[in-house]
């Protein structure tokens, strides 16, 4: 191939312009050859071009139709770019075909949905767990197959961070955990996995732990009962055995404590209903919570500020929002060193309202915060029980904002204190002065 096509044709049609001008003069019609020269080049590329654009239309992947000059290098280029996508396209084909058999080949069911939430691809799995069917399913919606509303209300979202379960639309014996990542261009990738054998495990573990705290509850209530009267009683007694007494009435009041806790837990992880939407005075919740905590404080010395909206309710169970609050209240006392400063403030914050314990305490390093609402994770162990802590406070705030669909935020630094706030929803507010127009 020559590497000046347009020079060479330049020149060929220079040398077709004189050709034509010496017949011209020859014949003593310079403008009728010429003319002719003009016409003859024309439907030469006329006919090329129409060559080119039948073997592009008939998709011939045999060698490109013969033609000299320009069009020769026209056809070699077309044929290059010709082979070049096949090989891309074949390559990405025996991809696809690696992905759809690694997929097909995994016990969780994967699905492809595009922009409009419709079915591209699924696999075998997604069969007995969603219910779908091979040739009837694809370039359906997923939401028109999978009925079920929680999942619909999942699939809208944008954010989809945390995992989705639920029981599946096929077998309701049958627990599933449902992923989505996008990925592409407006692409979403469904990865159901069947959790069932991992849910009836932690019914076994809660139902063992909440039976164990009720069997614990009667025995201690009695020995702390005991403790008390010996403790309490009017017949003289060495120091000895009142230090000894005392002592075991402290730890027994201690494990009464942890199993109070674990009670409460418990009920919050096994009643899947959702709390009561009664009004919930929240404004006198923090004013009696700052009340005790005060009292508690007064002991370190501490100062204990509050900012109080009192126009501010929410709707929800106002026990647990009360156990919540005050243990963020004493934790920010236990771990608030002598005199230093708790904060505590309830305020409304854009269209969300926040429960915020702020304190001057010991602070917490960053990646011990992740797992602060874990059951009996201590980032001090020894410290934590001089300060009479459970190891479940924590926990119990985070089930019960999770069953008023709030959030909950921790922000810390080393010897320079830690926050922790928790956000109630909009749909969960209610205005003081919308409560006295309903009741007048």
């Amino acid at each position: 191939m020559s590497h000046h096509p347009w020079l060479n044709e330049l020149w060929r049609f220079i040398a077709l312009n004189v050709l034509a001008l010496m017949i011209g003069l020859v014949i003593g019609e310079i403008v009728l050859a010429l003319f002719f020269a003009f016409v003859f080049y024309f439907f030469w590329h006329l006919y090329h071009l129409y060559q080119l654009e039948r073997w592009i239309v008939s998709r011939d992947t045999s060698s490109p139709p013969n033609a000299s000059g320009i069009w020769g290098d026209v056809f070699h280029h077309f044929y290059k770019l010709q082979r070049r996508n096949r090989k891309r396209k074949k390559k990405l084909a025996n991809m696809l075909a690696r992905f759809q058999a690694s997929t097909a080949a995994m016990p969780d069911a994967t699905i492809v949905l595009n922009a409009e939430n419709e079915i591209e691809w699924f696999n075998k799995a997604a069969i007995p767990l969603l219910g779908l069917k091979v040739k009837q399913d694809v370039n359906q919606r997923i939401d028109n197959l999978v009925r079920v509303p929680v999942f619909i209300r999942y699939l809208v979202r944008s954010n989809y961070k945390y995992p989705l379960e639920m029981i599946s639309p096929v077998d309701h014996d049958i627990r599933l955990s449902i992923r989505i990542v996008g990925y592409g261009k407006n692409l979403k990738l469904m990865i159901v996995r069947d959790v069932t054998r991992l849910h009836q495990l932690e019914i076994v573990r809660r139902d063992f732990v909440a039976n164990v705290s009720h069997e614990l509850k009667t025995p201690l209530t009695v020995i702390n009962g005991y403790l008390e009267n010996l403790i309490d009683a009017e017949m003289e007694q060495s120091s000895q055995w009142l230090s000894i007494l005392t002592l075991m009435h402290q730890q027994s009041g201690r494990m009464q404590q942890i199993v109070d806790d674990l009670l409460l837990l418990s009920r919050l992880e096994t009643d899947e209903e959702s709390p009561s939407s009664d009004p919930v005075p929240v404004p006198a919740l923090v004013a009696a919570i700052c009340k005790d905590t005060q009292l508690l404080a007064n002991d370190k010395q501490q100062r204990v500020e509050v900012e109080n909206n009192h126009e501010l309710w929410l709707q929800g169970n106002k026990k647990e929002l009360y156990s919540a609050f005050l243990n963020l209240a004493i934790n920010a006392v236990k771990y608030t060193s002598q005199g230093g400063k708790i904060v505590i403030r309830w305020y409304l914050k854009g269209e969300v309202a926040c429960f915020e314990v702020r304190d001057s305490g010991i602070g917490i390093a960053h990646e011990h915060i992740p797992r602060l609402t874990e059951r009996f994770y201590r980032v001090d162990a020894g410290r934590s029980r001089e300060q009479g802590g459970t190891g479940l406070g924590l926990a119990i705030v985070k089930h019960v904002l999770i069953r008023h669909h709030a959030k909950f935020s921790i922000t810390s630094e080393i010897d320079k204190g830690s926050i922790f706030c928790c956000t109630f929803p909009f749909d969960r507010i209610i205005l003081r002065e919308n409560i006295k127009e309903k009741n007048a």
